[in-house]
């Protein structure tokens, strides 16, 4: 059978069909070859939905209004006008494109789930597989205020909760759903090291779901944001390339489906947050960061370029301070929401507080290859100075590299400098901040796909990394 396609669906078609008569001994095959028979259907049904779409713009559609008289009259509305952003999306083929690539990048992903994650059958931890695996039965089993609290049932030093406490919410929710078809893998004690196959199966159905959920939507309502107010100079299958290789990032695909993380989230929350600032929609985008923020301290990554480039809006319009004091209680109402089981009590507060920022840990791991770790050959830090003056010294030169684009936006806040304020200040924070994790080479990795997408965005412009 032949099928109607547009050029950027048709790897995913040559995927499929490669893949569809070949089996698995892998027992999450079923669920990858459920995917790959459903691609060739699910590309068809969307290119001909984007068809028919964009005929009907092209021929107007009536609508009824009532005017100020009370009488009934129609309006065609010609869709001739290209900043409006859904004549954009129909008439590029943005949507079918998106959905084409994004059912690809999902294959990947499942793909990338057949294999063995870190850890594995290695006790006594089984890597980060079960450290996940492992909040879901305490925030299932424990009340709210024994999740940071180190005691007889919740022993700390077994994979204890060290991230806020949307992490710990977003563990009670997939608890629930492993709990409803596997109870035994978030049962009290007798779980640890559970590797069944349900539980393991379970368990990468929830890494897949928040990517689908939370950071596919961030990149399509980025790519909207970013394109639709422009003339596209650019082709088709330029646009479409700028959304793969946001939704096809080897780290992030590795880290979450392979390693075993949700670094999705925190990242489709941030990504969003991005959207939104550049669509001027700035309440929006400190909510969605702030949510980032709480879900994992490492979107504090982007703080400066956040608050440098939000301030200096602020001070060019009417009432600055009024503009300031607004954000600044959507942040702090937002903070307060998440943190409120812990905002009673001055000791549950500190708890959680000593929880995410482990300070005993010393300034770098070994596995993470920045400024200190890589000096290290020379200068041994650990052993030289204490851990005060490592936090002070690795603070002062986050800051400082931080600065002139920090300083940049205050004075002239563009949508360009935010964006290379936003890889500027990834940058710093993977460089030079105290106890720097591997998730940061990812979070690097993407925002320069974003300065880059930036950079050949432009007519008749070169890559600018």
């Amino acid at each position: 059978m032949k099928h109607s396609r547009e050029p950027t669906s048709r790897l995913l078609f040559a995927v499929s069909e490669r893949f569809s008569d070949t089996s698995f001994s892998n027992p999450y095959s079923s669920s990858f070859n459920l995917f790959t028979s459903l691609s060739p259907k699910l590309c068809s049904v969307v290119h001909f939905v984007s068809k028919e779409r964009s005929r009907e713009m092209e021929k107007g559609t009536k609508r009824k209004v009532n005017n100020k008289k009370g009488k009934e009259e129609k309006l065609i509305v010609e869709c001739d006008d290209e900043s409006d952003a859904w004549w954009w999306l129909v008439h590029k083929g943005i949507t079918a494109s998106f959905l084409s690539i994004a059912l690809f990048s999902l294959l990947v992903r499942v793909a990338v789930s057949l294999h063995p994650y870190s850890g594995a059958g290695s006790p006594p931890k089984y890597g980060d597989f079960e450290a996940q695996r492992h909040w879901m039965e305490i925030t299932l089993n424990l009340p709210l205020k024994e999740w940071y609290r180190n005691s007889t049932v919740n022993d700390l030093r077994y994979w204890g909760l060290d991230y806020p406490p949307l992490t710990a919410y977003q563990s009670y929710v997939h608890g629930l759903f492993l709990r409803f078809f596997s109870p035994d893998s978030v049962a009290l004690f007798t779980s640890r090291g559970h590797e069944s196959y349900l539980g393991k199966l379970l368990m990468r159905w929830t890494v897949l779901s928040s990517d689908v959920l939370v950071f596919f939507p961030a990149v399509f309502y980025f790519v909207v944001v970013y394109y639709a107010g422009r003339n596209p100079s650019r082709s088709m299958s330029g646009i479409a390339w700028h959304m793969a290789i946001i939704l096809l990032n080897p780290c992030l695909i590795l880290i979450d489906h392979g390693h075993f993380q949700y670094n999705c989230i925190s990242l489709g929350l941030t990504v969003g947050a991005i959207a939104s600032l550049l669509s001027d929609k700035d309440l929006v985008a400190c909510v969605l960061y702030s949510l980032a923020l709480n879900h994992k301290q490492m979107s504090a990554y982007f703080a400066p370029a956040f608050f440098s480039h939000l301030l200096g809006k602020c001070l060019r319009r009417q009432y600055p301070f009024l503009q300031v004091l607004k954000l600044g209680l959507v942040v702090l109402g937002t903070f307060l929401i998440v943190w409120w089981p812990y905002v009673h009590s001055m000791e549950a507060f500190l708890g959680v507080l000593s929880r995410l920022a482990p300070f005993e840990r010393g300034i770098f791991e070994d596995y993470v290859a920045n400024f200190w770790c890589t000096t290290s050959v020379l200068v041994k830090w650990k052993r030289l100075f204490p851990t005060q003056t490592l936090k002070l010294l690795s603070f002062g030169a986050t800051i400082s590299s931080c600065l002139p684009s920090m300083i940049q936006q205050i004075w002239s806040p563009s949508k360009q400098g935010f964006l290379y304020g936003l890889l500027n200040s990834a940058f710093s924070f993977y460089l030079f901040s105290f106890q720097g994790r591997m998730g940061s080479k990812f979070v690097k990795a993407l925002f320069v796909v974003v300065a880059w997408l930036r950079g050949t965005s432009q007519p008749n412009s070169e890559p600018q990394f």
